[in-house]
């Protein structure tokens, strides 16, 4: 499967007629279901029939969900091997992007929290709402993240800004 897969798949999904028709294969098993005229609905069948998210099957239509996963799957970058301590921290306890846990033995729980400092600029001023934004995408509870990296002198606080204060810089 190519990236140019992902990229039909995705252009069907942004197409009105065809996402309509989907959306009704996959809520009532209906195309018909999608309010377009039979001729819209034929196309839109095509379109989706060709990108592998619908198979005829005699007189019906039924939509293809596993081809989310078949495309999920083909762009899963391959797992690179954790070269240091610090490397195989950060793959244990960052699931695509996400913190399963806040570490609680301190060692881990810094080098979590200086990977997530690099994310704010030395000599940037930031708002707490933007350092909430920044937070909430690493985990929900954005606010002992934060304290934690004041807590360790990552990032310094007054008056509701933030700067970064501490931590390793990329070069």
């Amino acid at each position: 499967m190519s990236e140019e897969d992902t990229r039909r798949v995705l252009g069907l999904l942004y197409q009105e007629d065809t996402l309509r028709v989907l959306s009704a294969l996959v809520l009532t098993g209906r195309p018909e279901d999608a309010g377009l005229d039979p001729e819209a609905t034929r196309r839109a069948l095509d379109r989706l029939e060709r990108g592998g998210l619908a198979t005829p099957e005699g007189s019906t239509w039924h939509p293809r969900r596993d081809r989310f996963r078949e495309l999920l799957h083909a762009t899963k970058p391959d797992p690179t091997p954790a070269t240091s301590p610090e490397d195989r921290v950060i793959q244990t306890f960052l699931v695509e992007g996400r913190l399963r846990a806040i570490p609680t033995r301190r060692d881990k729980r810094l080098v979590i929290l200086d990977h997530i400092a690099r994310l704010f600029d030395p000599g940037v001023r930031y708002s707490e709402k933007d350092v909430n934004v920044a937070l909430r995408a690493f985990h929900d509870d954005y606010a002992a993240l934060r304290r934690y990296l004041v807590d360790e002198g990552l990032l310094d606080r007054e008056d509701n800004v933030y700067w970064r204060s501490g931590g390793s810089v990329d070069i």
